[in-house]
């Protein structure tokens, strides 16, 4: 007897076509995780010293609440022509098809920044690119798509040592899975 057939794949469509970092909720449940042990740790040795107060329990959760705000990152989404990174209050949207500007500034710096027609402006984090390069494929596709268009009139050569960049790094991380490094 011959096990049952797979149910068809379903047919992709627009929403499968979205990519978001895959290491986001990771990263918010580690700055959860730290702001609620300096909460705990301080309410804690607050009651051992002296007996705890309200002005001061207020200012150890006000204190862990800045924590948190610090440490939770941006998430980071992709579809089709559109990067969208949402921080804690604010959400913003580049078309990475009609680019006007890429930058990646020297130095410290971590962040790519995208500037498109509308005005628009969005950072990216390095590291959220470099983990995930699926997301680096669709802004590369996108600033192809504006310079074929002739609108991405700067940071051509910061997209370029970018690409170079996420690439080694992607190349370097099969290797070292795959065990030839």
């Amino acid at each position: 007897m011959q096990p049952p057939l797979p149910p068809p794949r379903p047919v992709p469509g627009p929403a499968d076509d979205v990519l978001h970092d895959a290491g986001w909720a990771g990263e918010a449940r580690s700055a959860l995780a730290c702001a609620g042990s300096l909460l705990g740790v301080s309410l804690g040795v607050d009651a051992c010293v002296h007996e705890p107060t309200l002005l001061g329990t207020a200012g150890w959760i006000a204190l862990a609440a800045l924590l948190l705000v610090v440490l939770l990152p941006a998430r980071v989404g992709v579809a089709p022509g559109l990067l969208v990174v949402q921080g804690l209050w604010l959400t913003r949207t580049v078309r990475i098809d009609r680019l006007t500007s890429v930058s990646w500034p020297e130095g410290t710096s971590r962040r790519l920044i995208l500037r498109d027609d509308e005005g628009s402006r969005a950072e990216v984090d390095l590291r959220v690119l470099l983990a995930n390069p699926g997301l680096w494929l669709q802004i590369e596709t996108g600033a192809h798509a504006s310079r074929q268009r002739g609108i991405l009139i700067h940071g051509t050569t910061d997209l370029a040592r970018l690409s170079l960049r996420v690439h080694a790094e992607t190349t370097r991380c099969v290797f070292k899975v795959s065990g030839l490094q």
